[in-house]
């Protein structure tokens, strides 16, 4: 059995360096091996977040979250009408989506803050789902809220399945500037299609169409506006002025800032209480024969919950909403994640991304049992929910209790809230959704790649509409971050002194060579940086080397060696039948290196700074393979790669496995030195070397007798026990293995191991040449 195991290593060449320790995969399993038993239960039991904290609620949490329930349901019953309206639905659908989004949550959320239910920008895409469907299928009989449940079943179903797999970091391949974008364009769109409701000319002209074809109709027919004029553009004044002046009044009286900030937040409930009271007393004696009003009002709105039971998910109706479940997915997923991580981050906690997706998928999934449509974090909601001061996921039942409330008991008074205050209601919403100046400036300040992809998805979305819109935040992102991960920069490094303005001891650091192209601020364009030792060359890549970069990285540094390194052979005397096709050189008889090239160094080591380097395949590995052979052919004898910063045990196994770090021959690491460091005494004191190849040295056996004792005596006066931590042990061991003396842990001890190599080299080839001159 040994032998065959033993033959079979050494068919896949598993015995080269029998001697070089590597990481393997056992070590991989060894280190990530778990009980299923305590997997499963830990599985379980984060499901639902509640648990860890529930058991500790009291009356101090129970007054925050009350008061924060009742301020953002105050909020939410006028805004889950109006973005129902949005979504081609009827109010009763809002409150539906708003009872069920705030009521589940709590129970697997990972965030205090978050409030889920109806949003703007989802409504947006729930009314271009449902347009696609009926003029794809104008055959079928589906209602929109039939189109609407489904939708959410299905979404919900792909985020529970999303989180429940724990891959919910895919998210995070989607930029904040291409988010903000996407929601600039998207609350652009949604505030231009309200401004015709508010007008009352809304029926004259599709609404939902690109937003600058909306914006140019509604200039078209501002002369035809209507009473409903009077009612929006009132109510919208009334909302900006209630809006900015408590922000002012809090900010002018400090004190009372709080009570500001809560009228402010009941702004919404406020204005259409008295836009419906005003409604009233100037429709209802108004009534016509066809039982018209002068002005849209709601009318009925069903009371309770009219649709509960189980959805019925029609298959030839998944067919249709297949082409519009991915943006409608990324859209739920995007605004959910991007809202609980910015106000955990300002009230200090931190979200679980999978826990909130599970949250998420079981609010809608159970939100198609009452005909809800999809639901998602509004941030709007999300900001009061947090400065009224909650405590707890348990704010969204006092919440959802307001919600019934209004579902039971309010709904005769809503016959009367006119449709064009709920578009003022919107559009004071919307506004806060789109980004500032400010932001759009530090997008650039921070990366203006970044800038460019915030413009694009804004004007994609603002000219198309909002699925392109999201396709193009989503692919510019990705393709930003190929181009970074294909096209990294390096840099070639030189040695430059320094020292402290008021001490003389100076200390060697390595910085581009061209420093002269170095932005300001960076590095001082005017310092003088020396090249290394003649016939080294120090690289630094800026990236991991992967198989999308590994070719331009070593054809940078192969390019980079042939131009400013001599070429090892003279080819003036070779026959030109013998030169290469891609290198023929000069004609015959012509010398193949002028001046310039033999003022040039002949290379004899290279230095890897793998600082940035976190991640090194297989193709990379074949690509530094072949560029050594190449280097090697155009030196014409072997050339010794350093590498340093190898903190990953994988990147050193796929070099060794490369051949790297190892000398070519065998004896010559006995002459290549190694730096030592105090060690905790290893457990064999007796072994000088194991078998990872580090070597160990026991001082005391050099120290004197007396030395010892003198040691001991000092050692027993001071209390307690010496640190471990300690730089001053009787124990010294080599800082890397020994076994790839090519592998350095810092640059310095890199570079200072490839300038020995060089000058060996170069002294070895000046003995050849005056060994030919005497045998001559």
């Amino acid at each position: 059995m040994v032998d065959i195991k033993h033959l079979a290593r050494r068919l896949v060449g598993a015995d080269k360096n029998p001697d070089v320790h590597v990481v393997s995969s056992k070590d991989f399993l060894k280190k990530n091996s778990f009980s299923p038993k305590k997997f499963i239960v830990d599985y379980v039991l984060s499901l639902f977040p509640i648990i860890r904290w529930i058991t500790r609620y009291n009356l101090g949490w129970l007054s925050g979250d009350l008061v924060a329930g009742l301020t953002v349901g105050m909020i939410l019953i006028p805004q889950s009408m109006s973005y129902a309206k949005i979504a081609m639905l009827t109010p009763e659908y809002g409150l539906y989506s708003s009872f069920v989004g705030v009521m589940v949550y709590c129970f697997f959320a990972t965030s205090k803050d978050v409030s889920i239910g109806p949003v703007a920008v989802m409504s947006l895409e729930v009314a271009q789902v449902i347009k696609h469907v009926h003029a794809a299928h104008p055959d079928n009989d589906w209602s929109n809220p039939q189109i609407a449940t489904t939708l959410a079943f299905i979404c919900g179903f792909i985020v529970l399945g999303i989180g429940m797999l724990r891959v919910g970091w895919i998210v995070e391949f989607i930029s904040a500037p291409a988010v903000a974008g996407f929601m600039t364009g998207s609350a652009i769109t949604i505030l231009t299609g309200q401004i015709p409701g508010l007008m009352g000319i809304a029926s004259r002209f599709d609404t939902r169409t690109s937003a600058y074809k909306v914006i140019i109709n509604t200039l078209k027919n501002l002369k035809f506006s209507t009473k409903d004029a009077a009612f929006g553009v009132m109510g919208l004044f009334a909302l900006l002025l209630i809006q900015f002046g408590t922000q002012w009044l809090g900010k002018r009286y400090p004190n009372r800032a709080r009570t500001f900030f809560f009228i402010g937040t009941t702004r919404n409930a406020f204005v259409v209480l008295i836009l419906t009271v005003a409604a009233w007393l100037y429709a209802h004696p108004r009534k016509d024969a066809k039982g018209n009003y002068p002005i849209n009002v709601l009318k009925t709105v069903p009371r309770g919950f009219q649709h509960v039971g189980a959805p019925y998910i029609d298959p030839a109706l998944l067919k249709a909403l297949a082409p519009d479940l991915p943006v409608a997915t990324i859209i739920m997923l995007l605004e959910h994640i991007a809202i609980g991580k910015s106000f955990g981050r300002l009230n200090g906690y931190k979200i679980d991304p999978n826990q909130e997706l599970i949250a998420m998928g079981v609010t809608n999934c159970v939100g198609s049992v009452f005909n809800a449509y999809p639901a998602t974090g509004s941030f709007s909601r999300t900001a009061v929910k947090s400065k009224s001061g909650v405590r707890t996921p348990i704010a969204g039942v006092v919440t959802g209790v307001t919600v019934i409330v209004a579902l039971y008991g309010l709904t005769d008074a809503f016959y009367w809230i006119p449709t064009a205050g709920l578009s003022a209601v919107i559009i004071a919403a919307v506004a806060d959704l789109i980004a500032p100046p400010s932001q759009v400036y530090n997008f650039w300040r921070v990366n203006p790649l970044e800038c460019l992809i915030w413009w694009a998805a804004v004007l994609v979305t603002v000219f198309s509409n909002v699925e392109n819109g999201i396709y193009t935040s989503v692919i510019a992102s990705a393709v930003l971050l190929i181009i970074r991960v294909a096209r990294p920069r390096g840099h070639f490094l030189g040695r430059v002194v320094i020292h402290q303005d008021d001490q003389k001891e100076t200390r060697e650091i390595y910085v581009p060579m061209a420093t002269q192209h170095t932005p300001a601020g960076v590095l001082n364009p005017h310092i003088k940086v020396d090249p290394p030792v003649r016939g080294v060359v120090i690289y630094r890549p800026e990236e991991s080397v992967l198989y999308p970069n590994s070719s331009l990285i070593t054809g940078t540094l192969a390019d980079h060696i042939k131009a400013t390194t001599k070429r090892g052979k003279d080819m003036t005397n070779v026959p030109l039948r013998n030169r290469p096709w891609n290198d023929p050189g000069p004609r015959r008889g012509k010398p193949t290196l002028t001046e310039e090239d033999l003022a040039k160094p002949l290379l004899a080591s290279v230095v890897f700074d793998f600082t940035a380097v976190s991640h090194v395949d297989t193709t990379a590995v074949q690509a530094l393979m072949d560029m050594r052979a190449e280097i090697e052919r155009w030196t014409d004898r072997p050339v010794t790669f350093h590498f340093c910063h190898i903190l990953s045990p994988w990147i050193r196994r796929a070099l060794v496995a490369g051949g790297f770090g190892i000398p070519a021959d065998p004896s010559g690491r006995v002459h290549i030195p190694f730096e030592v460091a105090p060690i905790v005494p290893p457990s064999a004191l007796g072994v000088e070397r194991d078998a990872d190849g580090y070597v160990y040295r026991d001082l005391t056996k050099n120290k004197k007798v007396e030395d010892i004792e003198e040691a001991e005596i000092g050692t027993a006066q001071v209390q307690g026990s010496p640190s471990v931590s300690s730089s001053r042990t009787d124990f010294e061991g080599s800082l890397v293995s020994t076994a790839t003396p090519y592998f350095h842990f810092d640059l310095s001890s890199a570079v200072r191991a490839a300038e020995a190599d060089a000058l060996a080299a170069n002294h070895s080839r000046r003995s050849s040449s005056l060994d030919k001159y005497d045998t001559k």
